[in-house]
């Protein structure tokens, strides 16, 4: 627990997910900062454009930027700009796209998402060529782009290396190479490696840059690093997407302070230390196997069922697989090295706890009369 003000409720940290954290306290400066005066709307302004000026310092000068309100509609809207509606887009099973938007791009893109099983998360350049087919044939959905997410959603990282190989291939059958970047500084910090290496040199056509995940109040970008035709659609993909801030310096302000002075990548370096902090610190407990490589801010283990429920009643957190019995604990910006530690400990003392009542239950069973 931490410290509160009298009278107030106290707050646990929990792990379910990094939007579970609040705001970056120099982000609300920013926003606090850009609450004065008046200023054109929809983006017209000058917040706006030293915003998009400080993602073309990061990415190159041909990169160009759209802002929106969250994740989902920020995907959405770029894939819908690029494709038509008779065109299919192949992702990992896993993928947020798939899961965790309740349908966005088929209802608002009209065409299908072809999801792929993977081991760790990750699309390869062998998935994709299996699901060419039928090209050219009026019959069948046409393929149109490829997405991925970086970091993955159990919490891998693609290598430039794997990243250039999907680049490759997308461009062998002219495909657009999507990714979902809502965790993109997570990765490009994992990977020590700036975005202009990660974006353009890889071959990725159009990606998200997540803030939301990252210390923001709200707002996503879409980023085209280099120049591409979808880009002349996207302002009305945008608009008839509802993703259009009219007052849109107080999103732009948050990114130019996410990106000044590099607090974006020290809350994501901050946040995957804390996850391989719990991981380090899990490993030893009996009845927890961590599933996935930690190389973002997530740690999926694989544990005893029987200790679900007692640490989610003191901690929120996913089961990310039921069947498996595989969770997912998420480190945040403003995740400390006690909460971590305070948690790792519940851990251990229930799974100690489980233990010993699963033994002494044994006992009973196999004394004799």
């Amino acid at each position: 627990m931490h410290d509160t003000p009298a009278g107030s409720v106290a707050l646990q940290r929990h792990f379910a997910s990094d939007n579970y954290a609040g705001v970056h306290p120099e982000i609300l400066e920013a926003i606090a900062a850009a609450n004065s005066g008046h200023v054109p709307g929809y983006g017209d302004d000058p917040i706006t454009a030293a915003a998009e000026d400080a993602f073309r310092r990061l990415i190159g000068d041909d990169a160009r930027v759209f802002f929106a309100f969250n994740g989902t509609g920020a995907n959405v809207v770029a894939l819908a700009a690029a494709l038509r509606p008779y065109q299919a887009v192949i992702c990992p099973q896993t993928a947020h796209l798939n899961n965790d938007e309740c349908g966005a791009f088929e209802r608002f893109a009209g065409g299908k998402l072809i999801a792929v099983p993977t081991r760790d998360g990750k699309l390869t350049p062998a998935d994709v060529r299996r699901n060419v087919r039928e090209l050219g044939n009026v019959h069948h959905v046409q393929l149109g782009a490829i997405s991925i997410s970086q970091s993955t959603e159990v919490g891998t990282v693609y290598s430039v290396e794997e990243l250039t190989a999907l680049g490759a291939v997308a461009r062998e059958y002219d495909l657009l190479f999507h990714l979902d970047g809502a965790r993109l500084a997570n990765a490009a910090v994992a990977l020590d490696v700036d975005l202009h290496a990660l974006l353009v040199e890889t071959g990725v056509d159009v990606c998200t840059f997540g803030g939301t995940k990252n210390g923001l109040l709200f707002g996503e970008a879409i980023v085209f690093p280099k120049p591409h035709p979808a880009i002349e659609a996207l302002p009305f993909t945008r608009k008839q997407g509802m993703q259009l801030a009219s007052k849109m310096r107080f999103v732009a302000a948050q990114f130019e302070a996410l990106l000044r002075d590099d607090l974006w990548r020290r809350s994501a370096r901050h946040a995957n230390a804390m996850a391989r902090r719990l991981a380090d610190r899990l490993r030893s407990v009996d009845g927890v196997r961590i599933a996935y490589a930690v190389e973002a801010n997530g740690v999926f283990a694989a544990i005893d069922p029987k200790l679900v429920a007692p640490l989610q009643n003191e901690r929120r957190f996913y089961v990310w697989d039921e069947d498996a019995s595989i969770v997912r604990w998420m480190a945040a910006f403003d995740t400390s090295e006690a909460d971590v530690d305070a948690f790792a400990a519940a851990v251990a003392r229930i799974a100690s706890s489980s233990a010993a009542s699963s033994a002494a239950q044994n006992g009973a069973r196999t004394e004799p009369r």
